[in-house]
């Protein structure tokens, strides 16, 4: 939780300075501005001939640059063009950076799918202590004030407890939200079970041929560009007769005639435009809280053009979105701290207390602990009446079924602690 709570902060304070995918740098503002071919023309000078254009940044500010990414090799570079002189500003590898070293730690641990399966687990038992620690507050409370005012004048374990509680019950929501949204990106959770049944069904695109590929072709390795509700969905594909009015007749579909079309279609400030990736790829124009365009959420839009005809194949805003995908998107932005001034002083406040919790509890444990019993491992002894025993039983029951990697480890540790730790007297002395 630390660790999350951490690199969480980090991530957050280096996307306000420093911006993501190079919306912060600036240039002087000129008289009008190049074509966007011409500045693409620029941006790809600096690599082979073999390079492809992925995709147009549009600046959500005058004096800010146009950034275009560029595959060069199987590379992701991003290059920052001047849009009033076409000239290349700056280049860098997409998603090296601090931020992106940071979201490998906060995400998988540096080591991939197993990362993902380790944090997946926290997470899962994150919500277990939410639940469990309201339940543990709430029978023996002294009134609804206790849970807000924390006892100052209390001393030794009961002042820690105080605090505890009180911060615990200020986080709780906030903590299961943050928890909630990145459980939904988790690989066993988010991957097998909520996000295949939330999916923005291809089916409501009528009479539009379907590729093989979906959505996350569109994303870039681990990093998420593409609404999480439609990730799972099917891209259609250029060159049928299917599709409404997009461009006007005779008018060529070119990076400079898509992005005018997404302005006439209503994209305002920063939005983007994907390249058709081959012969049968699709325009698209996107403008979504995945890849932080926007601080409203509920305006993410994307819309795929046919390459060929220049007619809209498919619109899908948050409104069409199933309601976890909604769910998704504002989480997302909330979870991000990108909605805003508040949203970043929420979010600052909310992950030192999640810190503060993480502490306050090894204290709490390390005042409880026997004494002499040096760093082993001692649950507290159970109370001779637990009158809410069956409803805690219960409540566990339901997270590990909602949960599946929670109900696997409890299992686990569950039957190592019958089956071995009860059985070698070294480890029952270490874990009595």
């Amino acid at each position: 939780m630390i660790m999350l709570a951490v690199t969480g902060l980090v991530m957050m304070y280096i996307a306000v300075f420093d911006g993501r995918d190079g919306e912060k740098i600036t240039v002087p503002i000129g008289l009008e501005k190049a074509a966007i071919a011409e500045q693409a023309n620029s941006a790809a000078k600096a690599f082979s001939p073999d390079s492809k254009l992925v995709e147009w940044i549009g600046a959500k500010e005058a004096d800010r640059a146009s950034v275009f990414r560029i595959n060069d090799g199987g590379t992701n570079h991003m290059v920052a063009v001047d849009p009033y002189t076409g000239e290349v500003v700056e280049t860098w590898v997409r998603r090296n950076g601090w931020y992106d070293f940071m979201s490998d730690i906060h995400g998988e641990l540096l080591i991939g799918t197993a990362g993902d399966r380790m944090i997946e687990i926290a997470a899962g038992f994150g919500i277990v202590l939410i639940i469990t620690g309201l339940y543990l507050w709430w029978p023996k409370a002294k009134g609804a004030g206790s849970a807000f005012v924390p006892d100052l004048w209390a001393k030794g374990r009961e002042f820690w407890v105080s605090l505890h509680k009180v911060v615990g019950t200020y986080s709780a929501l906030i903590l299961f939200v943050f928890l909630l949204s990145g459980l939904a990106w988790a690989g066993v959770w988010g991957g097998k079970f909520v996000q295949p049944w939330s999916t923005f069904p291809a089916e409501k695109w009528n009479n539009v041929p379907l590729s093989d590929e979906t959505h996350a072709s569109m994303n870039h390795g681990a990093m998420k560009d593409v609404p999480w509700g439609l990730e799972l969905t099917k891209m259609p594909l250029s060159g049928s007769d299917a599709g409404i009015e997009g461009l006007p007749e005779g008018v060529p579909a070119n990076v400079d005639t898509i992005a005018l079309l997404g302005h006439a279609l209503g994209y305002e400030g920063r939005f983007r435009v994907h390249y058709p990736k081959n012969a049968t790829g699709v325009w698209t124009l996107s403008q979504d809280s995945m890849s932080n365009d926007s601080e409203d959420p509920t305006a993410d839009r994307t819309v795929h053009i046919d390459q060929y005809t220049g007619k809209v194949l498919a619109d899908v805003g948050f409104a069409d979105y199933s309601l976890p995908a909604k769910g998704m998107a504002v989480g997302v932005a909330f979870h991000e701290g990108d909605m805003g001034l508040w949203n970043l002083v929420l979010n600052t406040v909310f992950c030192l207390g999640v810190i503060f919790l993480s502490v306050s509890g090894i204290v709490m444990w390390w005042i409880r602990r026997p004494k002499g019993s040096a760093l082993r491992v001692f649950a507290p002894k159970t109370p001779e009446n637990l009158p809410h025993w069956r409803g805690a039983m219960i409540l566990m029951l339901l997270v590990s079924l909602a949960f599946p990697l929670v109900g696997i480890t409890l299992i686990v540790v569950l039957s190592l602690d019958y089956l071995i730790v009860k059985r070698v007297p070294l480890l029952r002395k270490a874990f009595a």
